[in-house]
């Protein structure tokens, strides 16, 4: 028996490939397995080449597997594409219909099955994808059974007849391909799940769910690539609190909407991508001026322009961090696993209430859409500060002056008020400003209101700013990372410490302010420091040179082709740097 597979769809976007991969996942999350999954797909809404590869394991997974077992092809160019990360011990299905051959060095046997014939005979050739579960089921010696709730769950509103027809077409599946792999039967058998059942969702999903504990109320963007499901989540689900959302006409009117639902009293945020990003940096500043809150998610993907918008890359740090013309203070947070995403979102919101400043969650294109298992969040830990919002009445002034919003505190953050409130009325204004919020560009002032609004960074709480695996009081080398390339550290430091080799892992939390306190320390008791991220010019390194030095040890593995990191990749390269 297994204890892990890695199974892979492919084909022409548009063709179902992504319903195929999301009826087996639910299938064995149900089951109790744990599951990650990475989709590969083009930048087009039809047409090129797209595939699903999902791990699944009894015991918890957070990365992509180094090999695959199965390969599902309903093109040609699936094998061609796909077949090089196949084993002797691995099996290729493919669809008769486009008369499927087999590479010369391909290590895999080649099986051909009539899926679409067999969909076409009940019907539709649209079920070939239920044709192909019913096959991989026969594979790995499952009762088809185990897909009739999830088939019901997906057609049921589509009549009996269908979901009859879709099961119909599973076990047709399974049962020619029991006939074709014959005493073969069982080689793919995983070990039994717990038959747990935990929630599978993508990072988007994780990140708006928590927006929506963290309770927000209100959203405006423009949909970008691989932000979109943020937005479209918070669609079905924020009219049900009360909430709404409102697609802008571009990204800078969905930055700025969403300062003022802030500055109304409503918690509010946007989401985008790079692009989107760029043209917030104006708004961004003006969040930063004018110290109203701002949460902002930026899903991460390959650039410059266009770039790569459906391919994974991390190369937007250096833009989040100094992107905005002038100096505000903002925080800069970066998840790496489902629950720290949950969680963090809520954080952020706290974080810019308290402060009063922009906060920026910064995730990538593998953690916002790989969709992975992960056991219920603990909705005890949730807790929503808003910080120093005056609801008691507010005297009069008997100079009639205005409310001092941006009073100069000990701690930065000035006593805030909403729209409406008796005698809180204050100027708000992009341009330099008095405690009261009236232009000011006396440099007294200036010094005086810079000082205060940076000040705001020392009252800053964020729990676990590194995420630290450091089982070695010295260690031979330190590995970092952020954001998604977690899950593939993790499975290089356990093989290279298995390897006796003393290895330590840091993950960064929190970017900005960079937490040099817990970083320092790990740095200088490692002989070697390397970062692994997804961009060409090492941001996450540099910012760690310019925040605690160690340039005479610190070295990069960075990887900017559009994939994420594989562990075995990450560990060849990690080795080549000890040598």
């Amino acid at each position: 028996m297994l204890h892990q597979l890695s199974w892979k769809v492919g084909g022409q976007q548009g063709e179902g490939i992504e319903s195929t991969g999301e009826i087996f996942s639910m299938a064995m999350n149900r089951l109790g397995y744990h599951l990650y999954g990475y989709r590969h797909f083009s930048s087009r809404i039809k047409g090129g080449h797209t595939n699903n590869k999902i791990t699944v394991r009894p015991t918890e997974v957070s990365s992509i597997a180094d090999d695959l077992d199965i390969l599902v092809a309903f093109d040609q160019e699936t094998i061609e594409v796909n077949y090089k990360e196949l084993t002797e011990k691995s099996i290729i299905l493919a669809d008769a219909k486009f008369e499927p051959t087999l590479p010369e060095d391909s290590r895999a046997p080649l099986f051909i099955v009539p899926f679409t014939e067999i969909a076409t005979e009940l019907g539709t050739s649209l079920m070939k994808n239920m044709v192909a579960i019913g096959a991989t089921s026969a594979l790995l010696n499952l009762n088809t059974e185990v897909f009739q709730g999830v088939v019901d769950e997906i057609f049921g509103r589509k009549g009996v007849e269908v979901v009859q027809k879709n099961m119909e077409a599973i076990q047709k599946g399974y049962d020619v391909m029991s006939e074709l792999i014959g005493d073969r039967v069982g080689e793919w058998e995983l070990v039994p799940a717990d038959g747990k059942r935990r929630m599978f969702m993508i990072g988007n999903d994780a990140v708006a769910f928590g927006a929506l504990a963290a309770g927000v109320r209100f959203m405006s963007a423009y949909p970008i690539t691989p932000a979109s499901e943020i937005m479209e989540y918070m669609i079905k689900k924020l009219p049900k609190f009360g909430g709404a959302v409102i697609q802008t006409e571009d990204e800078i009117a969905a930055a700025t909407m969403a300062i003022g639902a802030n500055y109304g009293g409503v918690r509010a945020f946007t989401a985008s991508a790079g692009p989107g990003l760029s043209l917030m940096m104006e708004a961004i500043g003006l969040s930063g001026m004018t110290e109203q809150p701002l949460v902002i998610i930026d899903t991460q993907r390959g650039g410059p322009s266009t770039g790569l918008p459906t391919k994974q890359e991390q190369s937007d740090l250096m833009a989040m961090l100094y992107g905005t013309h002038g100096e505000i203070p903002k925080v800069v947070i970066a998840p790496s696993t489902l629950e720290e995403a949950f969680f963090d979102t809520i954080q952020a919101f706290n974080i810019a209430e308290e402060l009063q400043l922009p906060v920026i969650i910064i995730t990538d294109l593998q953690l916002a859409l790989g969709k992975q298992t992960t056991d219920p969040f603990d909705y005890s830990k949730v807790e929503i500060r808003r910080g120093k919002i005056v609801a008691d009445e507010i005297e009069a002034n008997d100079n009639k002056d205005y409310f001092k919003r941006y009073e100069n505190t000990e701690d930065g953050v000035s006593p805030r008020v909403f729209p409406g409130t008796p005698n809180g009325i204050h100027h708000v204004t992009g341009v330099e400003h008095d405690e009261t919020g009236k232009p000011n560009e006396a440099p007294g002032n200036r010094n005086a209101q810079m000082d205060k609004r940076f000040r705001k960074l020392d009252y800053l709480k964020f729990d676990n700013p590194v995420h630290v695996n450091a089982p070695h009081e010295e260690a031979d080398v330190l590995i970092v990372g952020f954001n998604s390339t977690r899950g593939a550290i993790e499975e290089v430091q356990e093989r290279l410490n298995g390897e006796g080799l003393k290895v330590n892992h840091a993950h960064v939390r929190l970017v900005f302010p960079f937490p040099s306190d817990e970083m320092a320390p790990l740095v200088a008791n490692a002989k070697k420091v390397i970062v692994v991220e997804n961009n060409k010019t090492s941001q996450l390194a540099n910012i760690m040179k310019m925040n605690i030095g160690g340039h005479n040890k610190i070295s990069s593995i960075t990887k900017y082709d559009g994939t994420p990191f594989l562990p075995r990749e990450l560990s060849n390269k990690v080795k080549e740097l000890l040598d």
